[in-house]
């Protein structure tokens, strides 16, 4: 029995051994796929992924080209549909018709071409009211001596134009700064102690005369700054020139109550200005005393107002640039 047991495992030795040297044949009637990637130029695509795909999201083979651009899948069904899926860095993506092999057929897939892949770029498309909304943050930032408002000047020659809700908003933002009250409080202070409005004296005559100051600085502003700008299409800030002789850079800066920017960046004759002087100076008749009413207090408001404007722009050009905290670095 031990005899007979070595020869049985002999034999099955030899034959394993035989199987192993022949190999298995592979099954006559499976197909096969091949080609080449070439890309626009005839130029063979080396490690291009390859993937067959087959009827099923389960049933797909991949794999690289060689040095040659070459592929080959053996062992594929007959009778069943597949795709040539293929693909390489920094070209486009290809794929084939559906392929159907018929038994022991070797097909070759021609036209695998690999067109260079469009580059992407994202570009975020910003309008000019996003543009102007920045800036005026900006605007809203600036502050003589880090303390006193400077809103209305813009030191970008280019600046957009304002909407008219921005236009409103520096306004309201101007008003409502604390600075801006104090300082209306000061010049009640000093209508006080001139005697003027016609008001009395003492704590009732100092609160008329707040009240008169507050609705002249509203109506003036509101009016001048927001208003008539909306309807005229007229910018209501001061742009810094900054750069030229001092000549030009005075007449710049003196001429800023008679001429101003409007929205399509020409130069206009200021009526914004001038009809919020104008219009502040009649709303001042309905509610100062008597004996200060008339057509000389419209007049004499739109003189301080010219005079004020003339005398800020040569402050804006000439002094104040260097003390206004987060002007920023346009010149």
């Amino acid at each position: 029995m031990r005899s007979s047991g070595y020869v049985l495992l002999a034999v099955l030795w030899t034959a394993v051994f035989a199987v192993g040297q022949a190999g298995l044949p592979q099954a006559p009637h499976m197909g096969t796929i091949e080609g080449t990637v070439v890309d626009i130029n005839g130029g063979t695509v080396p490690k291009a992924t390859v993937v067959l795909q087959g009827a099923s999201t389960n049933d797909h083979r991949v794999l690289q080209t060689d040095d040659n651009g070459f592929f080959r899948f053996d062992g594929i069904e007959p009778g069943i549909s597949h795709a040539v899926q293929v693909s390489a860095s920094g070209l486009k993506s290809w794929t084939s018709d559906a392929i159907v092999l018929k038994p022991g057929q070797s097909f070759i897939v021609s036209g695998i071409v690999l067109a260079v892949a469009p580059v992407e770029t994202s570009v975020n498309a910003v309008t000019q009211a996003e543009v102007a909304v920045e800036q005026v943050k900006q605007q809203e930032k600036q502050r003589v001596a880090g303390i006193i408002p400077n809103f209305y000047v813009s030191y970008d020659h280019d600046a957009v134009p304002l909407t008219p809700r921005l236009k409103f908003r520096l306004a309201l933002k101007a008003l409502t700064d604390p600075v801006t009250i104090a300082a209306f409080g000061m010049n009640a202070a000093i209508y006080q102690a001139a005697g003027y409005p016609s008001y009395e004296q003492g704590a009732a005559g100092y609160g008329k005369r707040l009240g008169a100051t507050f609705a002249g600085g509203y109506s003036k502003i509101l009016i001048g700054d927001a208003v008539l700008p909306s309807l005229l299409h007229q910018d209501p800030r001061y742009f810094y020139q900054g750069t030229g002789t001092t000549k030009s850079r005075l007449l710049h800066a003196l001429s800023t109550p008679i001429f101003t920017r409007g929205d399509d960046g020409r130069r206009e004759i200021n009526w914004s200005d001038l009809g919020g002087d104008i219009a502040s100076g009649a709303l001042a008749n309905a509610y100062y005393p008597k004996q200060d009413r008339g057509g000389s207090l419209v007049v004499r408001s739109a003189l301080i107002g010219m005079g004020g404007r003339a005398a800020m722009g040569v402050f804006q050009e000439f002094v104040l640039r260097k003390m206004t905290t987060h002007s920023g670095d346009s010149h």
